[in-house]
């Protein structure tokens, strides 16, 4: 067998596969400060949202406090499970997560607008809340589509459409998903 070469990521880079462990954990952990933000009426946290939000697409876990907790401490002490799942859909969920949670922030600190921002939220919390309870990925779902849809080219994720056959693949190897060896 030859062995495989992994190339290590780059700081600005995004896990691919990530463990949906983590992605479910971190989405509970959004759930939580967007309830938090509206049952306390603190908008300030939607700030924190926001910056979550950016650091996990520009760097992955590497620089969001939230998905740093997940990944040294709460995954681990639980012994929550390594199941691997396309990177590309989850980025591309967290980009609408920006979006939400900056647009709450500015209507909220920016505009005064509570109500509004806190209905904003509201979609954050049904879209996370998915995430985190029954492990469907909203985001996900619309990244397929545009796929489908031809919007985002099918080169972006090829591995996508069928996620398990890169497991088999990598298997085969004698590798998980992401490039690691199966046996550690």
């Amino acid at each position: 067998m030859t062995p495989v070469i992994q190339q290590e990521p780059g700081f600005f880079s995004f896990p691919h596969p990530m463990n949906a462990s983590v992605a479910r954990s971190v989405a509970g952990g959004v759930v939580v400060m967007a309830i938090a933000t509206i049952a306390l009426d603190m908008p300030w946290i939607t700030l924190v949202l926001a910056y979550g939000f950016i650091a996990r697409v520009v760097a992955g876990p590497r620089l969001s406090p939230l998905a740093i907790l997940v990944t040294k401490i709460i995954v681990p002490k639980f012994g929550l499970p390594y199941r691997p799942v396309a990177g590309p859909p989850k980025r591309f969920a967290a980009t609408i997560g920006v979006i939400f949670s900056v647009s709450a922030a500015v209507l909220a600190l920016g505009f005064g607008l509570h109500g509004a921002a806190y209905i904003v939220l509201g979609g954050l919390i049904f879209a996370a809340g998915l995430e985190a309870v029954i492990g469907f990925c909203l985001g996900c779902q619309i990244f397929g589509f545009l796929i489908g849809w031809g919007i985002i080219p099918a080169s972006v994720c090829e591995d996508c459409a069928n996620f398990e056959s890169r497991a088999r693949r990598m298997a085969a190897r004698g590798l998980r998903p992401d490039g690691t060896p199966l046996a550690e």
